[in-house]
Parts: C-alpha cells; structure tokens; sequence
C-alpha cells in the first residue's frame, strides 16, 4: 500500500548534501591527479597563490536508468558480488573499432592554491624519526600561556565565563547594597557593562621544538639532461614546501654538483644549468662539511636527500659508496632517488643498496613522472623504521 505524505518545505539547506558531494568529488580527484601536478615543471618557483587547474567529472543527478523491455530472465550463478551486470544486452554503445553513441561524462576544472595542495600532502607525510633527537628551547609565535586575567585587551583573547562572572558578582553587589540601606529593587535588565570585562593575560614561555636541517644534493652534470632536471627540480620543490609548511624551525640547504660540489641559493638551484662530468661523493663530502660546521646531529635533526639518474664516474663508485655510509651515519635519513636510470649500465642506485649497511639509507626509482608523488611517500612515510 502506497502511503503518501503532505508536503512541507525542508527546514535545513538542502543544497548542503551537493556541497559535500562536490568536496569529496575535488578530494578525489586532486589525489588522483597528485602525480601529474606535482610533477609540472611550471609549478617550480610559483607564488603561494598560483593557481592550479584540475579536472573533476561533473556530479549528475541520481536517477532510474530503464533497460530494454525484451521479455525473459536472467539468473546468476550465486557468486556475483555487488554491481556486477547478470547477462548482456547488444546497446551499440561502442562498436569494435568504431564510434559510440552514448552521451560521454561531464567533466570541468577547478583551482586551487599550492599551498591549498600542499594542504593534502602533508595529511600523508611527515618527517621520519624526528623524535629521536634531541630538542632545543625555542620561542615560537605559538609558545604563549595564559597567565590570570586583565581589564583590558583583545576581543579575541576576551574571557567570557570570567566576564560573565564579573557581571554576576556586579548584580549581587547591587542587591547587596540595597539591602543595606531597605530599599526594595526588582532588577528586570542587568546588561554588561564595560568594567565587567575580563580578558586572558598572555605570558611568552619557552616552547620544545625541533631543529632540523635539510640537506638538497642534486646532479646537475651533463647526463641530467631537460627532462631528468625537471623532474629533480619537481622533486626538491615539493619537498621544500611541504617541509616549510608543516614545520617551524627548519633550515634548507642547497647543494648542486658535477665534479665538483658547491652550496648554492634556492634560485641558483632551481634555474641554473650546468653541465660536466659527474662524481657523486662531491655533493655527498660537501653536505657532511656543512652538517659538521653548522648542524651538529645531536642537536638537529638532519635530512639528507639526493637526486641523480645513476650515472657516476667508474673511479668515484668506492669514494660514493663511501660517503654514502657516512652521511648515513649522521643523518635521520639519507634518501636517495634515482631519474631515468640508462638501462645499458649497472646504476648507483645498486651499488649502494648492496654496500651500504644503515637502515637510515633508502633508495628510490623514478623512471616516468607519475612515479614523483609514490617516491616522495617512500621517503617521508610516516612509520619510516628503516628498510
């Protein structure tokens, strides 16, 4: 029996349940997407508020979508699961080889900030075995503790139940004082007044935070060539910005080298090119030159992360291996990713997972640009023990 209810209009916002769909659908597809936008060369360098495009299918309406009305029936065999299709039916919606005829998705584009993106990459990574140093003292802008009450402030530091209090103890005092003196007072209205206000008093107190320092080593010898560089140059980017987003006291490091090493600035970095030969334990001796000059590991918390295709000098293969188990040794991680490795030669990346013996070492492959976002989560995942 069909049971029908009257009408009345809906009392909430009806388009709420829309908005939620369209937040879930942009969630989705900026995760789908993540390898293709992080690995754009042209987000290099780009102010906070550059914008992003990335496609998302339109939301459509539910409804009944009605079959052929050819008679019989199909039944299953018992192991169909939830939306499997039982029998077929000839709607000549793709031919073999040709043209469909059915109406294709909507899809559309939306933006977002780099930092509304670095946003969702930070919810995944993090920064591993930072715990295992040692902290220093520092005064951050979030270091503050309330501290007893004041008449005078900031409306966002106003403490309410305290004025509130204040208030009451004004009205109380008010009938006191007539009662002294035998008047009777019926008090209707008792509004706030300027003296009942009370605001939080804000002590600056030492906060424990972590230093850490990130050490960037990148080839930029002659085998690098247009697409390795950009995709090493995608992979320090975002690395950089994740770290400056989600933690306070960091300091970064730039390092390029071919056979020779050098600290450069983040410009330098990021848009000069260079070509050469290649020693790999350049960069690695000179970022263990600057570790010891200026960050002492049992005061910080040092990352080291090196980005080459592979291709090294035969002779610098023992001085590489080696400096690779030193700046293990220093280090909460030393990573290692490897661009487009020829595939004609044995890569470094081999040498070293055989011959370095340090769970703080982990390796990496990027062979295409999808593979930047799933290296970035092999190096800062946030159970790292050691691999």
């Amino acid at each position: 029996m069909a049971i029908f209810k009257d009408y009345t209009p809906a009392d909430h916002d009806r388009s709420a349940e829309d908005r939620r769909r369209h937040r879930q659908l942009v969630e989705k597809s900026i995760k789908e997407n993540m390898a293709d936008i992080l690995s754009e060369e042209s987000i290099i360098g780009e102010a906070k508020n550059k914008k992003i495009k990335i496609p998302i299918k339109g939301i459509k309406e539910y409804q009944f979508i009605y079959g052929s009305n050819t008679p019989g029936a199909v039944s299953g065999s018992g192991k169909e699961k939830r939306g499997d299709k039982i029998g077929s039916e000839g709607d000549g919606s793709k031919g073999a080889g040709g043209a469909g005829n059915e109406e294709g998705d909507e899809i559309y584009e939306t933006e977002i900030t780099i930092d509304d993106l670095m946003s969702y990459i930070s919810e995944e990574l993090q920064l591993p075995n930072i715990d295992k140093k040692k902290a220093s003292q520092i005064v951050t802008e979030n270091s503050v503790k309330k501290s007893g009450y004041q008449r005078y402030g900031i409306r966002p530091r106003l403490a309410k139940r305290r004025t509130v209090v204040e208030k009451l103890k004004r009205r109380q005092g008010t009938k006191r004082d007539a009662g002294e003196t035998g008047q009777s007072i019926t008090i209707s209205r008792f509004p706030f007044k300027e003296e009942d206000l009370r605001f939080y008093r804000i002590k600056k107190t030492p906060k424990k935070d972590f230093n850490a320092a990130i050490i960037c080593i990148m080839d930029t010898s002659g085998s690098m060539d247009t697409t390795k560089k950009y995709l090493a140059r995608s992979f320090f980017y975002v690395l950089s910005r994740f770290i400056r987003l989600k933690y306070n006291n960091v300091e970064i490091v730039f390092i390029s080298h071919t056979t020779t090493a050098k600290e450069v600035s983040e410009k330098e970095f990021f848009h000069r090119v260079e070509s050469g030969g290649t020693y790999i334990s350049s960069g690695l001796i000179q970022a263990m030159e600057i570790i010891e000059q200026r960050y002492n590991p049992a005061y910080w918390n040092v990352y080291a992360f090196y980005v080459s295709d592979g291709d090294n000098w035969i002779e610098d293969n023992e001085r590489a291996i080696n400096a690779a188990n030193e700046i293990s040794k220093l280090c909460n991680l030393f990573g290692y990713a490897e661009i487009m490795p020829a595939y004609y030669s044995v890569s470094i990346k081999e040498k070293l997972m055989k011959n370095v013996e340090n769970d703080k070492f982990l390796a990496v492959s990027i062979k295409r640009k999808e593979d930047l976002w799933p290296a970035l989560k092999a190096m800062l995942k946030k159970e790292f023990k050691g691999e």
